[in-house]
């Protein structure tokens, strides 16, 4: 009975070990993607400082990495408060644990202690001799036995858990060791994220200073993209229509191919909403929609009809479905962009600096597209995703 007690409480502190390790385990990749992200800001950051003045550009990238930065700190919080979880929940498992086996050794110091002043082997027989019959010899006999049997399964028991006690004792140090390394972790993303918002407020008071300055310059960025939005329009446009025969420019990939509408690629593609993968790794610094400027409130910005996803120099760029490649153009502000049509869905990937298909080329999810200029200002993939005409939030489609 005694054994099958202490079986169950070793299964429940399994358990509670694996519970742990698999709370550890879940933000364990979600960290190390906001680090790379931080990171790939911080170089982004250093390498606009050098080249512009754009307090703006500055801006946009700094408030990204001050995301990341407190998206980083509530993760750690979290996991910080797993550890301890882990550590309350198994501490008082160890404690009952021992208590039942300080009970169990107790018992089996008496059984020893009995064993001890009874061992002349005489009294061992007198007790079997004076059985009534040889049924009862037989039976103190067994019982005899299975005491010393007992005795030496209990001692070994008792050891093994021990052991697993000590092991278990070892693993709740190490993760006090890990609260500990953690803790001052977070004291250091604290100061730096202090030192971050302290550096976006002077941006801030740099751009009220200096105001019609970074007006002319959110004017010029306004007209590239409103140029762009009626690029890809215009491109779509021809694309839905005609097939782009006879309309447009010439691109620099190949001639245009004839649109055909594939419905079954295009019930595909939409049954992987929210589950495309990602056209590149990096961190989207510009949102769908009308973004607010973060100063200027009551200057309206154009409406942006995609993400801006802040890379790293010369960062791969890739296909998020199968399709064709229907168009290669260049926009100014933009470098170039690569059109691909999924049947009537269509994803457009600008900002690159060298592309390596052409029109007409048939590509799968995850085929390398090209890769991404550095810019003057900041490396960024500017990425649009329409169903037919209409533009879509592509974070909604991305996992």
């Amino acid at each position: 009975m005694k054994a099958r007690i202490l079986i169950t409480a070793v299964m429940a502190l399994t358990l509670c070990t694996l519970a742990g390790a698999q709370t550890l385990s879940g933000t364990k990749d979600k960290k190390a993607r906001l680090e790379r992200d931080i990171k790939m800001l911080e170089r982004q950051l250093s390498a606009a400082s050098a080249k512009t003045d754009n307090a703006a550009t500055q801006l946009n990238l700094l408030h990204a990495q001050t995301t990341a930065r407190r998206e980083l700190l509530n993760d750690s919080e979290r996991e910080l408060g797993s550890i301890n979880d882990s550590i309350r929940i198994c501490r008082k498992q160890i404690d009952d644990t021992q208590a039942r086996l300080d009970t169990m050794t107790r018992y089996y110091g008496r059984l020893v202690k009995t064993s001890y002043k009874n061992r002349d082997s005489r009294i061992w027989y007198v007790y079997l001799l004076a059985s009534e019959n040889l049924a009862q010899g037989l039976r103190r006999y067994g019982y005899l036995r299975q005491l010393s049997s007992r005795m030496n399964a209990q001692g070994r028991l008792i050891k093994e858990e021990r052991d697993r006690l000590e092991t278990e004792q070892n693993r709740l140090d190490s993760l006090r060791v890990q609260a500990r390394r953690l803790r001052d972790q977070r004291a250091e993303d604290l100061g730096k994220l202090k030192r971050e918002e302290d550096k976006s407020r002077e941006l801030v008071a740099r751009l009220q200073r200096d105001r019609d300055k970074y007006q002319k310059q959110l004017a010029g960025k306004r007209r590239e993209v409103e140029a762009l939005n009626r690029e890809i329009e215009r491109l779509i446009r021809e694309e839905m229509e005609g097939g782009g025969k006879g309309k447009g420019k010439a691109n620099a990939g190949g001639k245009k191919t004839k649109t055909k509408i594939d419905y079954v690629l295009s019930d595909k593609f939409a049954a992987n909403k929210g589950k495309l993968p990602w056209p590149a790794d990096g961190r989207v610094v510009s949102h769908f929609g009308r973004n607010p400027h973060p100063v200027y409130t009551k200057l309206e910005m154009p409406f942006n009809n995609g993400v801006g996803i802040a890379v790293d120099k010369d960062a791969p760029v890739k296909a998020v479905f199968n399709g064709e490649v229907k168009q290669i153009v260049v926009v100014p502000g933009y470098n170039q962009c690569v059109l691909v049509q999924h049947g009537e869905y269509f994803t457009f990937y600008c900002k690159l600096g060298s592309v390596t298909v052409k029109a007409g080329d048939k590509v799968k999810t995850g085929q390398v597209l090209g890769h991404v200029a550095q810019g003057l200002e900041d490396t960024q993939l500017h990425f649009q995703l329409w169903k037919g005409k209409q533009p879509q939030d592509p974070e909604t489609w991305l996992r």
